[in-house]
């Protein structure tokens, strides 16, 4: 009986014009060889990553598949792994629904726990308050163009969730088998091939906005709807309003992104249990590329092979931590307002990775000490911040920006020169960061910077710009469920993915929603007549 099996470990120094991949899998097959004594079939590469602490090298998994197995080889040979082939378990319970699953949210998500649904005939209908993939890409074009921002469909509220205008991430640190499943899902519906065995996969803006695009048909075509420009409220234990009309339901998955502040503060109204949860704020960093290819690849930067050199880096002192997050290669600060009179910052690049800057947030950890404990003072936090910025940046959207010179010396008014920003085409205005935020943000940042530019040739450099402020880093609320995957007190309404607390990006977000879907199947069977 022939076995999925990987084998790691596999080491290739990094040489120009040579074929690190081809190289790989002839060292896997010849090392499976020798092992165990068989000779391995349909050999691909599982996943690749780049080591340059010492030169560098490329470092591989191979996947293959194998028979005669001797039993306990894995407690022998600490490179092999056996590994199941990715799939979903799809029990269902045996009570129909009477009505059809209501979603609300078609981010990451919602869009699992659609197409899961769908797939096993439960004919979803999903609930989406922003916009298609084609109209939002319309309205952010426009609001970083003419600073007209729509509060219904933007960067954060729309088909495919905030993830759709980012750099497509789709690192996780969960461990949860079901990982291995979303990402073939997001293969098979467009996503490029490499993203199943690539350390640090992405997919990029332009191709993931064409994923949610087929996720949206494949989901209608085996029975689902999805209404978009439809915002739900007044949930209760059996309904709920969208845009007027009475939507009842005996499930409803609650998928609404961090950016849903007021269907947060209609579910503190109800009775949920809703707590204030960590949480993380701070500025936009941008360097040349170039630069930070050289400061990880020194002389081989620029070769192909290598690709856009991405960094991750973090500085702690006692409870409280500075570190980059959300590092987008050859990318741009994006316009990412979701409430009029305030200013939010992301980051987001296209599957090549081929602009002039790189950017990445640079974040301080924001305890529930540090605005009061409640939920509604966590949002009022982040809200605050960004109407600050709002105010500091001129009222009209432009994004207060400092460069790390002036930010250090406790100086503003340099202008930027070797690094542009990149926010709406440069559209900033050279303010006093400190002035808007917290000490203890200031004071982390300072001494983040600090080190990183210890660890990263040139990360500190005085003409660096830094564009506020970074808000949105996770959702800073979670709302409670029990192990049925419930709220708390409310049966049958199932909070999901990162908006309620349960997930820190696409792939985490996405097998929340597979879970969520799957908690529902197994209670229930397809609602007789959909509808």
């Amino acid at each position: 009986m022939k076995q999925r099996i990987e084998w790691t470990g596999i080491r290739v120094p990094h040489r120009p014009g040579i074929d690190a991949d081809a190289e790989a899998l002839a060292s896997a097959k010849r090392e499976i060889r020798r092992a165990l004594g068989i000779t391995p079939g349909n050999l691909r590469i599982a996943k690749k990553s780049i080591d340059a602490r010492r030169g560098i090298a490329f470092v591989y998994t191979v996947s293959a598949e194998a028979d005669g197995i001797a039993e306990g080889a894995e407690k022998k040979h600490a490179a092999l792994r056996i590994c199941p082939e990715p799939s979903v378990a799809r029990v269902r319970g045996t009570e129909p629904l009477a009505y059809r699953p209501v979603i609300v949210g078609f981010g990451p998500a919602g869009m699992f726990a659609g197409l899961l649904l769908a797939e096993e005939g439960y004919a979803p209908l999903i609930l989406e308050r922003g916009g298609t993939v084609d109209e939002r890409t319309a309205a952010v074009r426009r609001f970083i163009r003419d600073g007209i921002l729509d509060e219904r469909t933007n960067v954060q509220f729309g088909a495919g969730g905030a993830g759709t205008f980012s750099d497509g991430k789709l690192t996780t640190r969960i461990g949860d088998p079901l990982v291995a499943w979303v990402m073939q899902t997001l293969a098979d519906l467009g996503a490029p091939e490499d993203i199943l065995y690539k350390a640090k996969p992405h997919i990029g803006t332009d191709i993931l906005r064409e994923v949610v695009k087929n996720a949206d048909r494949r989901i209608r075509s085996l029975g689902g709807e999805i209404r978009y420009h439809t915002r739900a409220s007044r949930i209760t234990s059996s309904s709920l309003d969208a845009e007027g009309e009475t939507i009842p339901f005996d499930a409803l998955v609650l998928a609404t992104g961090h950016s849903a502040r007021d269907t947060v503060g209609e579910l503190i109204d109800g009775g949920y249990s809703v707590a204030a949860k960590p949480f993380s704020v701070g500025v936009r960093a941008e360097h040349l590329q170039k630069d930070i290819d050289e400061a990880l690849f020194h002389e081989h930067a620029g070769d192909p092979a290598l690709g856009a050199g991405e960094y991750q880096l973090s500085f702690r002192r006692g409870e409280r931590g500075c570190y980059t997050f959300c590092m987008c290669p050859g990318g741009v600060v994006v316009p990412s307002a979701s409430e009029a009179g305030g200013v939010v910052t992301n980051g987001m690049s296209v599957r090549a990775r081929d602009g002039v800057n790189a950017n990445a947030a640079v974040c301080v950890s924001v305890l529930p000490s540090d605005f009061g404990s409640s939920p509604r003072e966590a949002v009022a936090f982040q809200r605050g911040l960004e109407q600050a910025a709002f105010r500091l940046g001129g009222g009209d959207y432009r994004a207060p920006c400092q460069t790390v010179g002036d930010f250090l010396n406790g100086t503003h008014g340099t202008a930027c020169s070797k690094i542009l920003p990149t926010y709406r085409d440069g559209n900033v205005a050279m303010r006093d960061l400190a002035s808007i935020l917290p000490p203890f943000v200031t004071g982390m940042l300072r001494e983040g910077l600090a080190d990183f530019g210890r660890k990263l040739r040139g990360y500190d450099d005085p003409a660096v710009p830094l564009t506020g402020v970074e808000t949105r880093t996770s959702s800073p609320v979670r709302i409670l469920r029990g192990e049925d995957g419930c709220a708390l007190g409310h049966p049958g309404i199932y909070p999901c993915g990162e908006g309620a607390g349960y997930a820190g990006g696409i792939v985490s977000a996405a097998v929340d929603g597979v879970r969520t879907a799957q908690k529902i199947m197994k209670r229930r069977a397809p609602a007789k007549t959909s509808g």
